[in-house]
């Protein structure tokens, strides 16, 4: 349960701001609510199941070292807290491609959210959760974050259209994986 809560918690801030939130909106004025998320929690399932298989392996593999893991993992999400301070956005071609998407709904989101997602940041906060924690709690919460977050963009943007408080989003997310890297490097060196 802790892996599953953790993971929730990481992955729905990993993705706050995220471009994923923004081809998810996107999608959204094309297509059905349903089939936008059911396309992403398809996608999202998938490129988490991979993620954690990774991390998983790497945390047996290295599982003597798991001070030096937590260290990286801390490192890690300070990398994250960067790349989220950075920011990152859909560009025009982006936003083109999803609006004049062809074929079924969730296909065309399903597809375009695999391939968005493959290296970002959520993927690798994932495969770095999965090095310490549980699987498929990992697996579970990761996917649930991340489809929570994206539908909360929906919602958000068809609210507020495209005046969303992005610097607060942005570095509150960054704090966020500031805080989970300190608090991991800290473990890693015995001070917790």
């Amino acid at each position: 349960m802790y892996a599953f809560l953790l993971s929730t918690a990481v992955i729905f801030v990993a993705e706050l701001g995220d471009k994923s939130q923004l081809m998810a909106m996107t999608f959204a004025t094309r297509y059905r609510v349903r089939d936008v998320l059911i396309g992403i929690t398809v996608a999202t399932a998938v490129v988490h199941l991979a993620s954690v298989a990774i991390g998983a392996a790497a945390g047996v593999a290295f599982g003597e070292y798991q001070g030096a893991i937590s260290v990286v993992a801390g490192l890690a999400f300070l990398a994250f807290a960067i790349w989220t301070l950075r920011g990152d956005e859909l560009t025009e071609e982006e936003a083109s491609k999803a609006r004049r998407s062809t074929g079924a709904a969730i296909l065309a989101v399903g597809t375009a959210f695999f391939l968005a997602e493959l290296g970002d940041k959520t993927m690798l906060a994932t495969v770095t959760l999965a090095t310490q924690e549980d699987w498929f709690g990992v697996w579970v919460g990761s996917t649930l974050g991340m489809v929570v977050a994206d539908a909360l963009a929906i919602g958000v943007g068809a609210v507020l259209g495209r005046r969303l408080p992005e610097r607060v989003i942005r570095y509150g997310a960054a704090i966020a994986f500031a805080l989970f890297g300190a608090l991991l490097i800290a473990e890693g060196l015995g001070l917790l």
